[in-house]
């Protein structure tokens, strides 16, 4: 067949078909609510089955390196405590809702005697009904207040979609209520002319951290009688905020019960995540509250079969001659193919809107030589789409009018589309708590289904595929953030001394940190102390301090060179590596090429381009210690945890053709370099271990940086990082420990809490590296095991075997913990 659509390289590299057209019909799968099944879905095929048909194509059964089987689970029904208002329960019981799952009666309990309490339960459990009940029947009881707003609650969500689709979700629940609920999304969206009604009326507000923090506290007067009346404050999907974003909204939700103490209120929070561990203490540290915890899911769940994938090695070679895998992008529209064929509802996850794009259009242009019917039934799903769009196409899905979409990771976060039978993750998304996250989409109407992960070409996929027991008998990762970095707390201080002076009683909320914190923004100029208070002394505003998304620093605009339209912005800090001259870069869809990057005036001018690569920076850094917090013995070497400066410059960018990823050239850049100011973990050996590991000089720096490759790329196993958050260093004799050293540092300043996390969790991170390199087929190294995409010495030197042994001599002197 001719893919005419597609670049030709991309067509190229597809090859021919490689699965047989199902000869069964495909039959439109009819709508039904969660947890009611037609007679139509009993005929959906057996998720074992689904899989055995995947596997029938040449060669593809050897794709498979692992299937995990998991039974169907029984719920547990409770009921709702006798406080809920009557109303409320007549409402639950007409949307068939009569009788609680034991977890959502728990949460509830605990929202009506005033306990801060956070459910982390498995995908499709039923979360948002857990925290709506005790809200929906509080709301009711303040309606009739005598202050005429009543009481109030309001409710986080990580982005407007969700804060969107909870709305609808509360008016539909709520409709036999009357006025008595009253909500309202508060967002960038909202008109101006609803805002006013929202602040004076609305009971339920909806809105995002980032409104919260610029629009909603900073006005906080205008806000008085809301935030009076505070009774609730749902953060859903917790689990989001890790890292530098989870410590700005950490600060941020601490302002809020700042100015809540102000007016009289002290809010419970209730908060929802996916499963995660420790999640009462991932909680607390967001809220600054004491949170219990609700984690016994007992919501029913019907089997799951989930399959780890492996592309095959293609006769491709790159970097040095190392072998190349199939991308898995082109992986997974192949069987993004085959499913729709087979008539089953599927959603593929893809990291990028590009790769969502390219995954559908594969799909379609396959599906056009089986049946004309079958490409209009295979969409694209990501952020940037109009919000009719969206629903649209939710709303295709669900009915099943489509049978397969290619999403981004705007579809993980809660938007309801039950009745999937199959989930395909194009590598491994981060965390294990993303990972359950994305495979609970199918199967969420109680019925089976099957997930299956596409490995990427890297060390962490690479070793997942092979270890199914890190996915699979591990509990999923603690979320990381760290409230008491000062490059996050600072600005916040200000903020907060902007919306009310600071005074000593405060000091406690915001952490210990925050005393040797006012001293340097009184000598800045930023704070004044005037009797016992600090107060904000600029006039700009205090708010605009912190980007609680972005690393700091001035953003980046991104400038279409021929019209001057804006088309977004970058932090500063990601400029250099994603806007540099040359690259390409991705918006709503659409392909530009940075032509030049104005580091004076911060901005990138772009030009709408179709080119048939992708564009990769590559980068040299430098590190110097500042101060070490931790250390411990590991043998003669030593494990070590502080504070670093790291001086980086971006040297060049490389060109691969798409799907297959080959690299077609290297172009040099010019920039200037940056410094950061971070936390790391570092780890040194001695002369006697090197003896013993049998590293000579000619090798030891190739057997470092191998080693330190593969650590970054196993550090997000045990860190809910991204290798993308986090960089390193090897140098065979660094200046300060003047011994050979490995650095792995946070990418942000002051540091997100992974460095830390690999302190904490070293002897089992490098037992994982070292196994993912030793189990690699390749000879001397290849990206699944010690070559990095963003390395800016071109992957040299880089020495398999001598890491193997370092890495060995190292761990055999670490009692394991």
């Amino acid at each position: 067949m001719a893919f005419n659509h597609l670049p030709a390289d991309v067509h190229d590299a597809l090859g021919p078909l490689s699965f047989t057209p199902v000869t069964h019909s495909v039959s439109m799968a009819n709508t039904h609510r969660p947890g009611r099944p037609t007679a139509a879905a009993d005929s959906r095929p057996a998720p074992r089955t689904v899989l055995d048909r995947l596997t029938r194509g040449p060669d593809r059964s050897a794709r498979i390196t692992h299937t995990e089987h998991l039974p169907p689970r029984e719920g547990r029904h409770a009921v709702w405590p006798d406080r809920i208002r009557p109303e409320v329960i007549a409402a639950l019981g007409a949307h068939g809702f009569a009788h609680p799952w034991s977890h959502q009666a728990a949460v509830t309990e605990h929202a009506l005697d005033g306990r801060s309490v956070v459910v982390a339960t498995g995908t499709a459990s039923g979360k948002s009904l857990a925290y709506l009940v005790p809200v929906l029947s509080t709301l009711l009881d303040g309606s009739n207040a005598p202050n005429g707003r009543g009481t109030t609650a309001l409710y986080l969500a990580p982005t407007k979609a969700l804060a969107a689709d909870q709305r609808r979700a509360v008016r539909e629940l709520a409709a036999p209520l009357g006025n008595a609920v009253r909500p309202a999304v508060y967002d960038g969206d909202t008109p101006v002319e609803g805002r006013e009604w929202i602040r004076q009326y609305a009971n339920y507000v909806l809105t995002n951290p980032d409104m919260l923090h610029r629009a909603i506290l900073p006005a906080h007067p205008r806000w008085s009688s809301f935030l009076r009346s505070l009774r609730y404050v749902v953060i859903d999907e917790c689990h989001t905020y890790r890292g530098v974003f989870g410590s700005h909204v950490a600060q941020v939700i601490r302002r809020l019960r700042r100015l809540c103490a102000r007016y009289g209120a002290d809010p419970v929070f209730l908060l929802a995540s996916a499963t995660a561990s420790d999640p009462a203490i991932a909680a607390g540290r967001l809220t600054g509250v004491p949170v219990v915890e609700v984690a016994e899911d007992g919501s029913p769940r019907g089997e799951v079969v989930f399959a780890l994938w492996e592309p095959p090695l293609t006769e491709l070679v790159g970097e040095n001659g190392a072998p190349v895998r199939r991308t898995a992008t082109a992986e997974t529209a192949e069987l993004l193919t085959d499913l729709a064929v087979q008539g089953v509802r599927t959603v593929a996850f893809v990291r990028s809107r590009r790769g969502a794009e390219l995954i559908a259009l594969i799909a379609q242009e396959r599906l056009a030589s089986v049946d004309a019917s079958l490409p209009g039934r295979v969409a694209a799903y990501r952020g940037g789409y109009l919000p009719e769009e969206r629903r649209a196409l939710e709303r295709a899905l669900h009915s099943g009018e489509l049978l397969g979409l290619a999403a981004t990771t705007a579809l993980e976060l809660g938007v309801d589309v039950s009745g999937l039978d199959a989930v395909l993750i194009t590598g491994y998304p981060g965390t294990r708590a993303s990972l359950w996250q994305q495979a609970g989409r199918a199967g969420r109407s109680g019925h089976g289904a099957l997930a299956v992960l596409v490995a990427r070409d890297d060390p962490l996929d690479t070793f997942l595929v092979h270890h199914p027991e890190a996915l699979f008998q591990r509990p999923v990762e603690a979320t990381v953030l760290d409230p008491d970095n000062p490059y996050v707390l600072a600005p916040h201080l200000c903020a907060a001394a902007a919306e009310l002076p600071l005074t000593e009683p405060d000091l406690a909320l915001f952490g210990p940190a925050t005393e040797g914190l006012l001293p340097q923004l009184e000598e800045a100029q930023l704070l004044r102390r005037r009797a016992t208070a600090w107060h904000w002394t600029r006039r700009e505003r205090a708010a605009d301090l912190a980007d609680i998304r972005g690393g700091g620093g001035r953003p980046v605009q991104i400038v279409e060179a021929s019209t001057g339209r804006l088309l977004g912005t970058v932090d500063e800090s990601a400029a250099h590596t994603t806007v540099h001259d040359g690259a390409v870069h991705l918006h709503q869809g659409r392909s530009y090429l940075v032509r030049h990057l104005d580091l004076e005036d911060a901005a990138a001018l772009v030009e709408e381009a179709n080119p048939p690569y992708s564009t990769t920076a590559r980068d040299t850094t430098a590190i110097s210690l500042l101060d070490t917090e931790l250390e411990v013995a590991w043998g003669a070497g030593r494990l070590h945890y502080g504070s670093v400066e790291v001086t980086n410059q971006v040297v060049s960018f490389l060109r691969r053709k798409l799907i297959t990823g080959e690299v077609l050239g290297e172009t040099k850049l010019d920039l200037p370099p940056r410094t950061l100011r971070t936390r790391a973990v570092w780890w040194t050996v001695t002369e006697d271990q090197l003896d013993d590991a049998r590293i000579s000089p000619e090798i030891l720096g190739g057997a470092l940086h191998a080693a330190e490759h593969a650590s970054i790329g196993l550090l997000p196993l045990f860190a809910t990082c991204d290798r993308w958050d986090i960089g390193g260093v090897s140098v065979p004799l660094h200046p300060d420990t003047l011994l050979p050293t490995v650095f792995v540092y946070d990418g942000q300043p002051g540091g997100a809490g992974f460095a830390e996390r690999g302190f904490h969790t070293a002897h089992d991170w490098l037992t994982a590296t070292l196994e993912a390199i030793s189990a690699c087929e390749c000879e001397a190294g290849c990206p699944s095991c010690i070559q990095s995409p963003k390395c800016g010495n071109g992957n040299e030197p880089l020495h398999k075997r001598g890491a193997i042994r370092l890495l060995t001599t190292l761990l055999s002197a670490t009692p394991p913990p």
